[in-house]
């Protein structure tokens, strides 16, 4: 059937019907956006299908709490070393403990071994007397009895580690290169059987380093 054209005032009419819908339909959108984008309250919980966090944003456990653990509660505090830790890194106690004058020279030493690509690991520094029993411990553990062990690990009364005058350093390049020019600095290896074990002797920069013990149980300050 034939309609009759509709008349100007009707189009207008319906053109105005069509954008009044089109409008609040754009607005519900944005409304929408705007909510779906909205920084959720702190503390709120995600849902089952909010995207789980990226690896970078989940905690990590601190190392030093795994190395605090496996020593018994023994940690950084009692002279614990993690790894990568050099002379100059005085922030640890194993390191800003050591005696002054054996620190000083453990450092004029590493900077002159710098010159030769060589770096000065610090593997322990001074302990706590509760670190020294638990390396004791651990040495009769592993080795079957206390005269055995002795001949690796000092007591806590007798250490030198304990009192700060002892260092124990890192990778080989740098004991080689201690071997060489330690006494230059009054630096010097004092076991046979410890060739990372070095301590402070002034006198060496003259006369050299004394006669080497063939390990501690030879050592006269080890003794009862």
């Amino acid at each position: 059937m034939h309609r009759p054209a509709p008349s100007a005032g009707a189009r207008t009419h319906r053109i105005r019907r069509v954008l009044a819908i089109g409008l609040t339909a754009a607005t519900a959108v944005t409304a929408t956006a705007c909510v779906s984008h909205e920084q959720k309250p702190s503390g709120s919980r995600h849902s089952a299908a909010s995207p789980a966090a990226s690896p970078s944003q989940v905690p990590r456990r601190d190392h030093r709490d795994a190395l605090r653990e496996a020593r018994g509660g023994i940690g950084e505090a009692d002279g614990v070393v993690p790894d990568g830790v050099t002379v100059f890194d005085d922030a640890l106690p194993a390191v800003a403990r050591l005696d002054p004058d054996l620190l000083s020279a453990l450092r004029r030493a590493a900077t002159a071994a710098a010159d030769d690509s060589v770096t000065f690991y610090v593997n322990t520094g001074w302990r706590s007397s509760a670190y020294q029993d638990q390396l004791l411990r651990e040495a009769v553990s592993k080795y079957g009895s206390r005269e055995e062990a002795a001949r690796w690990v000092a007591t806590a009364d007798t250490s030198p580690h304990v009192s700060g005058d002892a260092v124990d350093l890192g990778q080989s390049d740098a004991t080689a290169w201690l071997s060489g020019h330690g006494a230059e600095y009054g630096l010097c290896q004092i076991y046979r059987n410890e060739p990372w074990h070095y301590e402070l002797r002034p006198e060496a920069v003259d006369d050299g380093c004394p006669k080497m013990f063939a390990d501690p149980t030879q050592d006269p300050r080890m003794q009862p």
